[in-house]
């Protein structure tokens, strides 16, 4: 349903589109929240939309995925192309779920087919939501800004408490490396994060290893989110 235009006063107009917008928002949270919940736990694999199917990467991507998937868990990835296929693929052709939060965006994106649940997403804000919900841990491959985006707000979130610890895996140690250096180097040692902070990442790049790190971190605990946890991301 849309706001009627009042071409009269386009202040107006514009203010009721925003009210009107919130009804969309809203859509899309309860939307994922009721077809994700079920499908704990999930990983969320972030990467590249630019790499090729012939890429390393998109190959470790894809193998990382389908052990995850076997191992039980939901595989949660953009829905877009590059790396995003690879872990939907991979993910499609194992045990478990392969979920897409597919973004309407320019360039760039268009949904894979490798999708068991696919969501769609006008806004930003909620989608990325949806990752760090329903995520038990994040695996990070090679990628760009949204890439960095994505792993710069899981570090956020946790460092500053608004969400629980959680395995934040980078793949690819040639591409991680020199990061990791700098934060150390730079933001470590002009006191800017502790220096524990970038512990908080491992570099991992077996596959069979990422899935095992998984587990470990949660053989004492379990995967279902506390009651405090789960309170805890009502506030992101």
């Amino acid at each position: 349903m849309e706001a009627k235009v009042n071409r009269e006063d386009p202040a107006a107009d514009y203010s009721a589109r925003e009210a009107w917008r919130l009804f969309g928002i809203m859509s899309e949270f309860v939307e994922a929240t009721e077809r994700l919940e079920p499908l704990r736990p999930a990983v969320s694999i972030f990467g590249s939309a630019r790499l090729a199917p012939e890429h390393k990467y998109f190959k470790l991507t894809e193998e990382i995925a389908r052990k995850l998937s076997d191992a039980g868990f939901s595989v949660i990835s953009g829905g877009g192309p590059g790396v995003m296929e690879a872990a939907n693929r991979g993910a499609f052709e194992g045990k478990s779920a392969a979920v897409g939060l597919n973004i309407e965006l320019p360039r760039e994106q268009h949904g894979n087919n490798f999708q068991d649940v696919a969501l769609y997403f006008r806004h930003f804000f909620a989608r990325k939501y949806m990752f760090v919900k329903f995520a038990c841990a994040y695996v990070v491959m090679p990628g760009g800004f949204g890439t960095l985006d994505e792993l710069s707000e899981a570090l956020t979130l946790i460092q500053t408490g608004k969400a629980s610890k959680m395995p934040i895996i980078l793949v690819g140690r040639e591409f991680w490396s020199g990061l990791i250096a700098w934060m150390q180097d730079q933001l470590v040692g002009n006191g800017l994060i502790g220096p524990a902070d970038t512990d908080l990442m491992q570099l991992i790049d077996d596959p069979d290893q990422v899935v095992e790190t998984i587990f470990k971190f949660y053989e004492t605990r379990g995967f279902i989110p506390s009651a405090s946890e789960r309170e805890r991301l009502m506030y992101l």
